[in-house]
């Protein structure tokens, strides 16, 4: 079965992306910088040196932010958990699963996450807030989300705590920053300098500073 890797993302809609960095940004500029983001994702994955599917787990409408050579798989299910384990019973494994909220993540990076669920059974990418950039499974299993609660200082640890608990061969990638606050914000956009992200937080900067 040709492996998939899915990019779970929120449509940048003003208010719904991103809330957490308003203030200091209104929410139109969160907004401007979520979908930054997700393209700089999106961008990553079709550099990705892989005969895969890319597909976009999507919450709300599709827009000219998602390129071609994509998939669309709305999100359903109740709750972030619920919504991991259905993209995952929906595309069918193997499959490697990133969030929008990391724009410097590399195509090196999601190609060893694709790797792994092509010769274990996981894969598993720790967030530095406590909770995970990507996950990845060789078969698609509702119990691996059982009891995890999400965006908890925790959830990283109970998540791959879960993997252990199941007996599943998971591969540990690097962790990443991802995107909550604008000090976040920040020190992403200098991890990537030239991307998508990194150029719009530079033309929103004076005024966010201002507010």
């Amino acid at each position: 079965m040709t492996p998939a890797l899915m990019v779970i993302a929120k449509a940048p809609v003003p208010g719904r992306v991103k809330t957490r960095l308003t203030p200091p940004c209104t929410p139109d500029q969160a907004a401007r910088l979520a979908a930054a983001a997700i393209q700089d994702t999106l961008a990553a994955a079709l550099d990705a040196d892989r005969d895969i599917r890319r597909i976009v787990v999507l919450d709300g409408e599709p827009g000219p932010w998602i390129p071609g050579g994509f998939e669309i798989v709305p999100q359903r299910g109740d709750g972030l958990a619920a919504r991991l384990a259905a993209a995952f019973d929906d595309v069918g494994g193997p499959a490697f699963l990133v969030g929008m909220d990391t724009p410097q993540v590399s195509p090196a990076l999601l190609e060893a996450g694709l790797d792994a669920v092509g010769g274990g059974d996981a894969a598993f990418g720790a967030a530095l807030d406590g909770g995970y950039w990507a996950i990845g499974l060789r078969e698609a299993d509702p119990r691996v989300f059982e009891d995890v609660p999400m965006s908890a200082d925790n959830t990283g640890a109970i998540q791959r705590a879960r993997l252990a608990i199941l007996g599943l061969r998971t591969a540990i990638l690097p962790p990443l920053r991802d995107i909550d606050t604008i000090d976040d914000a920040r020190a992403v956009a200098r991890q990537a300098p030239d991307g998508r992200f990194a150029t719009v937080l530079s033309e929103l900067e004076p005024e966010v500073l201002a507010a």
